[in-house]
C-alpha cells in the first residue's frame, strides 16, 4: 500500500508524495534501500562517494531504475581531502543518467551549481547553521536540508537543536527548508512541519530497515541503543561527528581530551573499518555513524510499512491537536 499523498512545496518541487527524504549514507545508501524508499512515495538519495569509480555510480543508478520508476537523487558529499575524489566525474555521471534532484554536503557546492542549474538539476545542500544555509541559497540551491545538534554525522559547531533551528531558518529562507537530525516517526514529521520545514530527512531510521544494506547486528544494536548511546569525537578538532558508543569512539573521545592530535586516532577512525562494522557487523570493529533518533527506533520494518506508519502517526498527531486545542478571545 503507497503512503497517503501529502501536497506542499516540497512534494510538488521534488515530485513525491510525502514530505520524508532518506539521507544519502556512505556505505549505506545503495540501490535496494534508494529504490524502496522512492516505491514508498518519499525522496532516496543514493550516496555517489559509496560506489568507488564513477562509472559503478552509473551502473548503481541503473540498478536503481530496474527497481523503481519512481523520482530519486544522488547525494554528492564535496570534502577537501589530499587526494580528492574525482568530483566533476561524478557530476557529469549524474547529469548524464538524467537525475533530476542532487543532494550535496560538506563544502560550498557553488562551483558544482552552475552544472546541475543548465541541466535542470535541482539541489537540495545540507547546513548546520542558518548563515550557511543563507549563503546556499545565495549561491542557487533549490532547498536546504538543517541539521540539528541531534543528527547523525557532522552536527557542525554550533550545538543548535532542532527546536530552535528550525525556525530559525524557515523564518530567515525563501526556499524550502528539510528537517534533519532526530526524526524517526509521524511525532517527529508533525513536529517539523510545526516549526516551519517542509520535509524531514532520516538516516539513522533508514538504516534500521529491512532494505539497509547493513549487517543484521548494527541494526539490533541500533534497536537496542538509547538516546545517549552516541560519541561526539573530533571536538577538539572543531570537526565534530556523532558516531555509536563502543570501544573505539570512546577511546577516540579520551585521547583527543587529553591533548592528543588528529594523528593519534588516524588509524582507529579509518573508514575501511567503519564499512566493516556494517559490511560484516563486528559494532567494535570502528567508528560507525548514528544519531539520537535511536533512542526512538525499536524495531526492523519494511521501508513501505515504516512511511505508511509514520505518515498514519502524523495523522493521528493532527486530528489530535486539532480536536484538543482551542483559543479564546
Amino acid at each position: 500500500m503507497r503512503a497517503p499523498t501529502f501536497r506542499n512545496r516540497f512534494t510538488e518541487t521534488f515530485g513525491v508524495s510525502v514530505p520524508i527524504i532518506q539521507g544519502g549514507m556512505q556505505w549505506v545508501s545503495r540501490a535496494p534501500l534508494t529504490a524502496a524508499v522512492a516505491e514508498a512515495g518519499a525522496l532516496g538519495f543514493l550516496g555517489a562517494l559509496t560506489q568507488p569509480t564513477p562509472d559503478d555510480l552509473m551502473r548503481e543508478i541503473a540498478r536503481t531504475r530496474e527497481l523503481t520508476d519512481q523520482p530519486f537523487g544522488v547525494n554528492l558529499t564535496i570534502l577537501p581531502s589530499i587526494n580528492p575524489p574525482p568530483y566533476d566525474e561524478y557530476r557529469a555521471v549524474i547529469i548524464e543518467a538524467g537525475i533530476t534532484v542532487v543532494e550535496t554536503a560538506g563544502s560550498n557546492p557553488a562551483s558544482h551549481l552552475q552544472f546541475f542549474s543548465a541541466a535542470g538539476v535541482k539541489v537540495i545542500h545540507k547546513c548546520t547553521s542558518v548563515r550557511h544555509a543563507l549563503s546556499a541559497q545565495a549561491a542557487g540551491v533549490d532547498a536546504v536540508s538543517i541539521d540539528g545538534f541531534e543528527c547523525a554525522g557532522h552536527p557542525g559547531e554550533d550545538d543548535v537543536t532542532g527546536l530552535v533551528l528550525l525556525p530559525a531558518a524557515a523564518d530567515a529562507l525563501d526556499i524550502p527548508v528539510i528537517a534533519s537530525g532526530g526524526f524517526a516517526d509521524g511525532r517527529g514529521l508533525m513536529a517539523a512541519l510545526s516549526l516551519g520545514a517542509d520535509a524531514v530527512t532520516m538516516g539513522t531510521r533508514f538504516m534500521c530497515t529491512a532494505e539497509s544494506p547493513v549487517h543484521e547486528n548494527v541494526k539490533r544494536a541500533i534497536v537496542e541503543a538509547g538516546e545517549r548511546d552516541t560519541e561526539l569525537i573530533f571536538r577538539e578538532l572543531r570537526n565534530t561527528a556523532r558516531v555509536a558508543s563502543n570501544g573505539v569512539s570512546r577511546r577516540v573521545v579520551d585521547i583527543l581530551s587529553n591533548g592528543g592530535e588528529f594523528a593519534d586516532v588516524k588509524d582507529l577512525v579509518a573508514g575501511v573499518r567503519g564499512r566493516k562494522v556494517f559490511e560484516e557487523g563486528d559494532v567494535e570493529a570502528g567508528i560507525w555513524t548514528t544519531g539520537m533518533a535511536q533512542g526512538l527506533i525499536r524495531d526492523i520494518p519494511r521501508v513501505a510499512d515504516l512511511i505508511d506508519r509514520i505518515m498514519a502517526e502524523a495523522a493521528d498527531v493532527h486530528a489530535a491537536a486539532g480536536s484538543g486545542f482551542a483559543v479564546s478571545v
